[in-house]
């Protein structure tokens, strides 16, 4: 199949090639510097150019300002291959016009003035296998206009004004465009093309998709039926198999069913924009082991935790989401106009899960195993046992948790939120009660709620069991992240987010890593979604919770822990611990900085009176002007850089947590204007 080069690709390939006009066989006003081809641009001439080489196999007459055709205008052109006549201003073709081009395959009337397609004006190219005639006025085609055209591969009608289509007979045709124009139903017998494998129904008016049609259509690997009418999914193409590119978008059909695809494991392309998709299940993944393109843009997507496995199977998938700007959140409001592949897991909200499993590690000492926290989402936390030391009451920090469900319904395997670490001391276990209350099961020789009161301290058994708690974390309503080794911030979006009504927000924070465990309090107003706790101990694990204000303690309590990492040691120089030394440094010291500061007084009287004595009696002779005007650049960081003559925009548009881009107005650094130019920034 031969490649028919478009408008712009045959300039850019003239303008590559060497000039030159082959002698005097190069029509006036044309290039000629490819062989056997001419190139015609922008003549400004309404009619044929003369004296075209009987040689020429590809001539380019677009955007010439052509108005009319004649059959003596191509004599002699009977080697003539390929004929260019888009960007024109033909209003018609006269009957047998293009006759004398017998050996024509490849006919490009697109972006003309043409109005009606009569019986003969094709008649003698029984050759052509391409014939474009797209974004003209066309409203009537003769029935038989392409009759004879039997060895067609690709027509474009697309962009012209037809309510009919005569009936299109052509065994070897590929390549049907028909989008927008006007065909409310389209039957087998307006297509008689059993090979097509391209159909292009975009936009023109289909309420319905004909299921004899589609099943006649046997070697069907495209089809855009996208801004039609269709109020559900065509039934017909359930039945279907090979497709590669399907478009749907743009019809009234409402949310889709992911099920309807579930048949189109060839796909490689897929535009169901426009659809009011408010989501995509997971199992949508699963449909298309073979996609590339995707194009979902203009739906109202929530962009919530159902929808969190989308940006990430995008990626790992390598698909290119068309259309990125286009797509776009819905809901939630803190959501709400963010780019959907741009957002993280953790913007979508999804709520903590935890599995709590119990084992039993066997042990035969009586010293405590010590906790371990690791820096990932699993973590082995072990219970004090009785011979820790005991800690008051009144210092314990509350750890509120959500109401269990009723015993009837309880599954030790589903995922439920647990007693924080650490709540019951003294080798006590943690538990639910009824109503979703904290209760410590307490071992021998201790007491209290928690477990704090220690009795006595018996020596611990042999194969004494020391129960194991395994908790795997995922995201919570609050998070923290660690700032320094002495500070961490608190992300409360989530938090705030899913309680509009609460005034203020009470933060806690204690200490699980020293022997000080007493609660921190913070009383924060419902405006502040991040917050950093400040002066904490490094190398350190902290519980934090938050509660809303105003409530009684433990309802509708939330807590995470963090951890800071030890803190960096730095050795500015060595110790020296002898005391002799000091005595002896020190006054050392302080006779070489008065020697200094006596040299610099007088070497500067000395220079003031030099200068004097030459003239210079306007020079300020203040030590803070003498030759430092260098230095005192340098140093002066509150210097603002010169502006540039002209604001240079930087191309890369960085991302925002609020703003979609950033645009730098002001350069830190004066940059040279050297014939750059300037970029900018692109929205949607």
């Amino acid at each position: 199949m031969k490649v028919f080069l478009t408008p712009m690709m045959a300039f850019l390939l003239f303008l590559a090639l060497p000039d030159s006009n082959l002698g005097s066989n190069c029509p006036k006003d044309c290039s000629c510097s490819a062989v056997d081809s001419i190139l015609c641009f922008q003549r400004r001439s309404p009619n044929i150019p003369q004296g075209v080489p009987q040689s020429t196999k590809n001539l380019y007459l677009f955007a010439n300002g052509i108005e009319g055709l004649m059959p003596k205008d191509f004599d002699g052109l009977e080697n003539l291959e390929m004929l260019d006549l888009s960007q024109n201003k033909l209003t018609e073709l006269p009957d047998k016009v293009f006759k004398p081009l017998s050996s024509l395959r490849n006919l490009d009337l697109s972006s003309n003035l043409i109005t009606h397609i009569s019986k003969d004006c094709f008649h003698g190219m029984a050759l052509l296998e391409r014939l474009y005639l797209y974004s003209n006025q066309i409203k009537t085609i003769h029935p038989a206009a392409f009759n004879g055209l039997e060895q067609l591969l690709e027509l474009k009608l697309q962009g012209n004004m037809l309510t009919s289509l005569p009936a299109l007979s052509m065994p070897r045709l590929l390549l049907l465009d028909l989008r927008f124009n006007v065909f409310h139903v389209l039957g087998p017998s307006d297509l008689q093309t059993p090979n097509l494998e391209s159909l292009k129904l975009g936009g023109v008016g289909l309420t319905s998709l004909d299921e004899e049609l589609i099943g006649s259509l046997r070697n069907l690997h495209e089809l855009d039926i996208s801004g039609n009418q269709l109020v559900s999914f065509p039934s017909v193409l359930k039945k279907v198999r090979g497709l590669m590119h399907l478009s749907l978008g743009g019809n009234p059909m409402g949310p889709l069913n992911v099920q309807d695809l579930q048949n189109f494991a060839d796909l490689q392309e897929l535009d169901i924009s426009g659809l009011s998709l408010q989501g995509l299940a997971e199992e949508f993944s699963q449909y298309f082991p073979h996609l590339r393109k995707l194009t979902v843009a203009e739906n109202p997507f929530n962009c919530l935790c159902t929808l969190a496995w989308f940006p990430r199977w995008l990626r790992a998938q390598g698909i290119t989401l068309e259309r990125t700007e286009e797509t776009r959140c819905h809901f939630p409001p803190i959501n709400a106009g963010k780019v959907l592949e741009r957002l993280e897991h953790r913007e979508f909200g999804c709520p903590i899960k935890t599995k709590v499993t119990t084992t039993t590690v066997k042990t035969t000492t009586t010293v405590s195993v010590p906790a371990t926290t690791f820096m990932s989402t699993t973590k082995t936390i072990p219970v004090p046992r009785s011979s820790d030391k005991p800690v008051n009451k009144d210092d314990l920090f509350p750890f509120p948790v959500p109401a269990s469900p009723s015993s009837s319904s309880f599954d030790p395997g589903i995922e439920l939120h647990f007693c924080p670490p650490d709540t019951c001391l003294n080798g006590g276990t943690c538990h639910l009660a009824e109503k979703g209350q904290v209760q410590c099961t307490c071992p021998h020789g201790t007491s209290g709620m928690y477990c704090e009161v220690q009795n006595h301290n018996p020596a611990s058994p042999p194969d004494a069991k020391i129960p194991m708690v395994t908790v795997t974390a995922d995201f919570s309503d609050i998070s923290t992240r660690e700032v320094s080794s002495t500070s961490i911030l608190v992300d409360l979006h989530r938090y705030i987010e899913m309680r509009p009504y609460i005034r203020g927000i009470r933060l806690t924070y204690r200490n699980l890593s020293g022997p000080d465990r007493r609660p921190m309090h913070l009383s924060l107003p419902a405006s502040y979604p991040e917050y950093r706790l400040r002066g904490l101990k490094p190398n350190s694990t902290y519980a934090v919770c938050a509660s809303p204000l105003g409530v009684p303690s433990g309802i509708d309590s939330i807590c995470t822990e963090a951890h800071t990492h030890a803190e960096k040691l730095r050795v500015t120089g060595a110790r020296t611990d002898d005391k002799r030394m000091t005595t002896v440094v020190a006054p050392a010291i302080t006779i070489l900085l008065f020697l200094v500061l006596t040299a610099t007084a007088v070497g500067v009287a000395f220079y003031c009176r030099k200068k004097r004595t030459k003239g210079h009696m306007n020079l300020d002779c203040e030590p803070a002007h003498l030759e430092l005007e260098g230095v005192k650049a340098d140093l002066d960081n509150e210097a603002l850089p010169q502006k540039q003559p002209e604001l240079m925009i930087p191309e890369p548009a960085v991302q925002n947590g609020n703003l979609e881009y950033e645009v730098l107005l002001i350069q830190d650094h004066c940059m040279s204007n050297n014939n750059m130019t300037s970029h900018k920034p692109s929205y949607f």
